[in-house]
Formats: C-alpha cells, sequence, structure tokens
C-alpha cells in the first residue's frame, strides 16, 4: 500500500483554519481510574498551540463516565443506562474543571457543549447548536463537546463520540477530523502481535479490502474500539473532511503536520451539514411506504412527500421524528422528519392538500415531509 507523503500530510493539517479533535476516555484516564491530569495537559498543550497561531478548534471529548466513577465507588464502567447518567452526571463537571484549567495555562477559555441527537436533527435546534458554536469559537473559545449522556435514551443516542465527532466535524464544517485513541494508527493486523503493518493512508473502501478491524484499545472505561474510529472516518470523509487517526500521545505531532498515523482522505464534495447528520445521526422512529408515483417524485425530482403519495404507516412516532420513506418493496429510499404523528397519519393517506384543508382545516394543508427536512438514502 502507498505511504502517505509527508508534505501532504503536513499540507492537510498546516492548511487546515478549523479543526475537530476527539479524545477518547481510555486517552484521559490512568489505569487505576479518574482523570490524569497529565494526559489532559499534554493534550490541551497541543490544542492550545493550534489557537495560539490563530487557528480553530472544537474538542469533542469523552471521560465524563469515567471521572465519575470514582467519586460515586464504583469500580467498572456501569452497564446500566441510569447509573451511567448519574456517573455522567457527577463526571461531567470534573472533566470540565480539568479543561478550564489546563487552558487556563495558556489563557485560553473553554466552553461547555452538550448535544443530543434531536439537538442536531430537528431543524431549529440544529440550527441553535450550530449558531452556539459558531459565536464560541468567534469569542477565541474552544467548544468541549459531549453527548448529553444524563438525558439521552437509548433510542436518541449517538452511540460513540467518534461518530459523534463525525457529526461535529460536519456540522462546524471543519476543515479536518482528528481521532485521538490510545492506538497510534490504523494497522493491517493486531497490533500488540508485532506482525502487524501500519496502514498509512486510505483513499477509498478498497485500501481496506482484506482487513480486519477489531476492537482495539484499552478496555473498561470506553465504548469505542478501531470498528467505531474507522466508521467514524467512513462518515466524515463522506461528508468532505478528511481524517487523522493516531494516538492521543502523538497529537502534538499529529497537529503540528506530521506524517503520524492513518491519514483519511475524503471522498466526495461536502453534502448539506443538517440532511448530513438526518441520515447518520438518526434512528428511524417509523416507516411510511410510497406508492411509485411518490417514490419518484421524492427521489428524482426531489419533491416533499405529500398524503396522496403513502399508502401505509408503521411505528410510533409524533410529527418532528425522523421516518423512513420505502418504497413498494420496503426498501428505504430517504428519510425525513414527519409533520404528522403516527395516529394522524392513516386518516390522510391518499388525500390531497387540498381535500383535507377543505375537510379538516388549513393545518393539515402542509406535507407529510418537507423537501428540506428529506434526505436521501
Amino acid at each position: 500500500m502507498v505511504g502517505v507523503h509527508d508534505g501532504e500530510a503536513r499540507d492537510l493539517i498546516t492548511s487546515a483554519r478549523r479543526l475537530v479533535i476527539k479524545v477518547g476516555s481510555s486517552s484521559l484516564t490512568s489505569a487505576a481510574g479518574g482523570l490524569d491530569r497529565a494526559r489532559v495537559d499534554a493534550l490541551v498543550d497541543a490544542v492550545a498551540g493550534l489557537t495560539a497561531a490563530g487557528r480553530e478548534a472544537v474538542l469533542v471529548s469523552s471521560g465524563a463516565i469515567a471521572a465519575g466513577l470514582a467519586p460515586l465507588g464504583l469500580r467498572t464502567r456501569p452497564r446500566d443506562l441510569a447509573t451511567q447518567q448519574a456517573a455522567a452526571s457527577v463526571g461531567q463537571g470534573l472533566l470540565m474543571r480539568a479543561y478550564t484549567e489546563s487552558f487556563a495555562r495558556h489563557d485560553q477559555g473553554v466552553g461547555q457543549v452538550l448535544l443530543t441527537v434531536d439537538d442536531v436533527t430537528r431543524r431549529g435546534h440544529y440550527r441553535n447548536a450550530y449558531r452556539t458554536l459558531e459565536r464560541l469559537i468567534a469569542l477565541k473559545t474552544v467548544p468541549i463537546v459531549n453527548e448529553n449522556d444524563t438525558v439521552a435514551t437509548h433510542e436518541i443516542r449517538f452511540g460513540d463520540n467518534d461518530r459523534l465527532a463525525a457529526l461535529v466535524a460536519a456540522l462546524v464544517h471543519a476543515d479536518v477530523l482528528v481521532l485521538l485513541s490510545d492506538v497510534d494508527a490504523l494497522y493491517d493486523g493486531d497490533p500488540t502481535r508485532g506482525t502487524a503493518s501500519r496502514i498509512a493512508e486510505v483513499r477509498n473502501e478498497s485500501d481496506l479490502a482484506g482487513i480486519t478491524i477489531g476492537r482495539t484499545g484499552r478496555a473498561g472505561v470506553g465504548t469505542g474500539g478501531m470498528v467505531t474510529k474507522v466508521e467514524a472516518a467512513r462518515i466524515a470523509t463522506g461528508a468532505g473532511i478528511p481524517v487523522v487517526l493516531t494516538s492521543a500521545s502523538r497529537a502534538a505531532e499529529a497537529l503540528s503536520g506530521s506524517a503520524v498515523g492513518t491519514l483519511f482522505h475524503a471522498v466526495r464534495a461536502r453534502p448539506a451539514a443538517r440532511l448530513f447528520w438526518l441520515a447518520h445521526a438518526t434512528s428511524p422512529r417509523g416507516r411510511l411506504s410510497l406508492d411509485d408515483g411518490a417514490v419518484r417524485a421524492v427521489v428524482h425530482r426531489r419533491l416533499s412527500l405529500l398524503p396522496a403519495g403513502v399508502t401505509a404507516v408503521e411505528g410510533i412516532f409524533t410529527a418532528g421524528d425522523p421516518v423512513d420513506l420505502v418504497d413498494a418493496a420496503g426498501t428505504p429510499v430517504a428519510r425525513g422528519l414527519v409533520n404528522y404523528d403516527a395516529a394522524e397519519l392513516p386518516g390522510l393517506l391518499g388525500r390531497t392538500t387540498a381535500e383535507l384543508s377543505v375537510a379538516l382545516g388549513p393545518a393539515y394543508e402542509k406535507e407529510v415531509v418537507h423537501r428540506d427536512d428529506l434526505v436521501l438514502l
């Protein structure tokens, strides 16, 4: 496999105006548990070097649950959601205190941003999240982003912060995403066995052919592994954002442009960021079956979905929830935010918006899914 040229990696990083940097729990905690302030300081020193040079950084940081274990007398990461949320509630404050104090050594301010899936898929919430992050950056403040674990449910979780970081990179139109782990690169085998080779760059899926990607890294405090990092790289590069994957211990080298780790090249131009979130961050709460005419209107003509084109409704959802739009064979062709509750829709099917307005009032003269809230799959 062709190795990445040092100049190419250096240009990618040094020319980036805005970087999103993600760090995992295992890179911030000690073997005994709890935050390792030396590791936090080393990471902060590398990030502060960017902002001191006039560039912009957003830090997506895990570690809240891990930081909350010891104060609650927990020896291992809990499996149940309620205890995880309790640990996150305690640990998020400790994590932010560590970052605040560490960045203060560089006279650099930070701001906490906790997100749920709803915050970045519903149109109004998305705009607010975007404005908040943009304003923090404009005020020369480093946003520290994490999932809002204290309120997220199994149904509305990002799943892991690698995925969250890729989606945040798309949200803020980042020039590059840097994924920091406790493994220094992607390898073509298990790096702990000494026979694996580092993969210097990935230009497309064929570069990953025949490679077994397992859950590498120190277990016990995090949720991710190499699988989630490669998937995050797929999401980001699909949004037109290149990715550098390396270890947190090499953060300073990576952010200075050294050819460390693995470089994933962008594979497409940037799509609309909010619709990218809708496709990758949400799980559908239901399914709407479309007739052939509606499929053509939605997929080929990029029109809104009207009640006349819906033949069946599945699932339990409310207005504003994501639903999949499926063709006659049951294949999802699009995902969108629905404007009606599941209980309302059956009585509207097959009827035009004009008919519904006369029969039920002007509130029903709206699309089932507006084209601005719809993304093709």
